[in-house]
């Protein structure tokens, strides 16, 4: 499993101009789902995501997680976080999850951040979105399940 997490004063996800998930300061999580990913994978982000300390404390350390700032997490599934273009100019899709997989997974990390108190917003699986944000610092993490292991 892959993530990209984007510290935000802002996010929000919109389906057909229409928005289905927003938020003030917490995390943007775009998260993406291998073929071979599971329940422990699913756990691992969970916990990492939540723990995560880069809010600034009063000294001006990155030291808070999310919930010690009152913020929330919009999770955002993407596929193409597991493009592989080592190859040529298009980018190939083979390591990606199948849709029903991929899905039962994100909705499970979803539900482990919920399952933590944090407030969690999500975008629409496998439909066409687009995201808007305000990346604050700008602070970019990126996390993949089998380098935590």
């Amino acid at each position: 499993m892959r993530a990209v997490i984007q510290r935000v004063s802002r996010a929000e996800v919109r389906v057909g101009g229409a928005a289905t998930g927003a938020i003030g300061r917490g995390l943007l999580v775009l998260l993406g789902v291998a073929r071979d990913d599971g329940a422990p994978d699913a756990r691992l982000l969970a916990d990492k995501i939540a723990a995560l300390r880069i809010f600034e404390d009063a000294a001006g350390k990155m030291n808070l997680a999310v919930a010690e700032v009152g913020g929330a997490v919009l999770v955002v599934s993407q596929f193409t976080l597991l493009g592989d273009a080592r190859r040529g100019n298009r980018p190939g899709f083979s390591d990606a999850a199948p849709p029903e997989a991929a899905n039962a997974l994100y909705e499970s990390v979803c539900g482990m951040l919920r399952e933590k108190g944090l407030r969690v917003e999500t975008g629409v699986f496998r439909a066409e979105m687009e995201v808007e944000l305000v990346n604050d610092g700008p602070v970019t993490i990126l996390l993949d399940s089998r380098r935590l292991f």
